[in-house]
């Protein structure tokens, strides 16, 4: 289960709780890296500049106790650090990330684990041609579990925007599940993922309205 992350911030930021600041660590730092990677394009550079965000948000944390969204803080906080390395170090060369795989429900059996691999793959490969701002928000809300207004806030985007470029990325997935060659063996589960897809894009639209 996800921790509270405004009541860690708050014992951080007040009581200076040590476990807090560990906790909200490990449980934001592999995300906030992948975030970086879009701008730096360099896991190694990603790792340094989300540590010395979490670096300077202990050593300012006294002053920091009136953030209400520590996550989209930190994500912002690591935004404006990356882009700041990219201004300066602009002919660095895109690696690929070693974790990113797209992470869906599980719907294997230990027989068919392999062909939703495969399919993962598929889904993933899709992600990665998308344009960097629909696969960033595509990624902040699937993996990140952000909400429209923070993805927003983030990509400094408007609301609408956010929801424009999500329904293009889901869509787009939707048609690469689709290009996939039919076989026995697949169809049931290609199926599956794409009503999770689907599902997963009509639950967003109703959540911007409440």
């Amino acid at each position: 289960m996800k921790p509270d992350l405004l009541e860690l911030w708050k014992k951080i930021c007040l009581t200076d709780d040590v476990k807090a600041f560990e906790q909200l660590y490990y449980t934001l730092f592999g995300k906030l890296i992948k975030f970086s990677i879009y701008y730096v394009h360099q896991r190694e550079a990603a790792e340094e500049i989300v540590s010395e965000v979490f670096v300077k948000c202990w050593s300012n944390r006294n002053n920091l106790s009136h953030i209400e969204y520590p996550e989209s803080y930190l994500f912002i906080a690591v935004k404006n650090q990356s882009l700041k390395y990219h201004k300066k170090y602009s002919n660095i060369h895109l690696v690929e990330l070693e974790d990113h795989q797209l992470q869906l429900v599980d719907l294997a059996d230990p027989s068919k684990k392999l062909e939703i691999k495969e399919l993962h793959h598929h889904l993933d490969k899709a992600i990665e041609t998308l344009p960097m701002q629909a696969r960033m928000v595509f990624r902040l809300i699937k993996e990140n579990g952000l909400k429209y207004k923070e993805v927003a806030q983030i990509l400094e985007i408007s609301p609408r925007t956010v929801q424009t470029q999500l329904c293009r990325a889901i869509d787009k997935l939707r048609q690469a599940l689709k290009s996939l060659p039919e076989n026995e063996h697949n169809s049931k589960t290609k199926g599956k993922i794409l009503s999770i897809l689907i599902l997963f894009f009509y639950l967003m639209n109703y959540l911007t309205t409440l």
